[in-house]
């Protein structure tokens, strides 16, 4: 009997290793197959816009350039960055271009050579802040972090500096860089303002502010009064005000930081030309009136903003530096994470 089950035993363990082995394969033979559909398309591009978006963009680029076949793929950063850096380390990109959350990934890729170098003639029309200089990246819009506050708290701030007064101790919450991209450029930048700092998240800390996990959490929390006031991306709020929710969002008085959705073309490019086409036709007039009708502050100078923001003017964007964010974003993670006590 015990011979019969070793036997039985043996045969399920090479049963089991020869259907991994067929899987694998199998996986393998899929993902050449849609690297090959992806090839065979004239213009390739990985992008992190929510899906809506990133066809709103591929439509309007396809209406303005008849005839060019074009494949997109849609994750987050994190992911769409694992992806091709597994299809590189494999010899095999396959996307034409980048069209990611941040400047900072950006400055890696460029150091590291696998961006090309592209001066588009549609830069003129942007603040030379929104792109790099020597043509490796451009800014499409401006997604910026303020204050939500919930229409029944007692104060209402304007300026950064309210979420450390008395009023407003146990009652606000933000994001963890652990957990959100932006939440990370937002702390970076409050960190090299005068009179903010690190010390700002400590006296924070100190009134009883929490932060954990994402944007989508601080809205849900101010919004439903669970917390007064609340640290988080632009749209968001100002999305939900319109749909009748009980809040409001503030440009604070010392400025907000900002995410820029930049877009690149990979030295690895297949499709040189589109590629320059897409990168175009993003930073163009109609395709930042694109951005602005899907909520977005454009980046374009001259295009008129979506219902709910004030004029273009009126907000200011504070500076990062992307190569020393992108040096110091390990350390600048810890030293948030030590503050609050928490990883994620």
């Amino acid at each position: 009997m015990s011979v019969n089950v070793y036997v039985f035993k043996r045969v399920i363990s090479n049963w089991m290793t020869l259907m991994k082995k067929l899987l694998s394969t199998f996986t393998a033979l899929v993902a050449l197959g849609l690297s090959g559909v992806a090839n065979a398309a004239d213009l390739v591009i990985y992008t992190s816009q929510p899906n809506a978006d990133a066809q709103a963009t591929v439509d309007g680029f396809k209406a303005a350039n008849p005839g060019v076949d074009v494949e997109w793929v849609r994750d987050g950063t994190p992911q769409i960055m694992a992806k091709l850096n597994a299809e590189l380390a494999a010899g095999n990109p396959v996307a034409d271009v980048l069209l990611i959350a941040d400047t900072v990934t950006f400055e890696r890729m460029k150091a590291a050579g696998q961006l090309l170098a592209y001066k588009s003639p549609e830069a003129k029309n942007f603040d030379a802040t929104l792109y790099d200089a020597d043509g490796y990246y451009y800014s499409t819009k401006l997604i910026t972090t303020g204050i939500m506050y919930n229409t029944q708290a007692a104060m209402k701030p304007t300026s950064w500096a309210d979420l450390a007064k008395p009023e407003a101790k146990g009652l606000v919450t933000m994001p963890s860089p652990v957990a959100s991209g932006a939440a990370l450029i937002h702390a970076q930048t409050l960190a090299a303002v005068d009179g903010l700092g690190w010390h700002y998240y400590k006296q924070l800390k100190d009134n009883g502010a929490v932060a954990a996990g994402g944007n989508g959490g601080v809205l849900k929390a101010v919004a439903s009064g669970e917390k007064a006031y609340g640290v988080v991306v632009d749209y968001m709020p100002i999305r939900e005000k319109a749909k009748g929710a009980p809040v409001e969002f503030v440009f604070p008085k010392e400025g907000v930081s900002a995410v820029t959705e930049p877009a690149a073309i990979l030295s690895s490019t297949k499709h040189q030309d589109n590629a320059k086409k897409f990168i175009d036709y993003l930073l163009s007039e109609n395709g930042q009136k694109i951005a602005a009708g899907l909520g977005y502050i454009p980046a374009r100078n001259g295009i008129d903003l979506p219902a709910g923001y004030p004029a273009r003017s009126e907000i200011k964007v504070l500076p990062l530096n992307a190569a020393d964010a992108l040096k110091n974003s390990e350390k600048d993670v810890k030293t948030f994470s030590d503050i609050f006590g928490t990883k994620g």
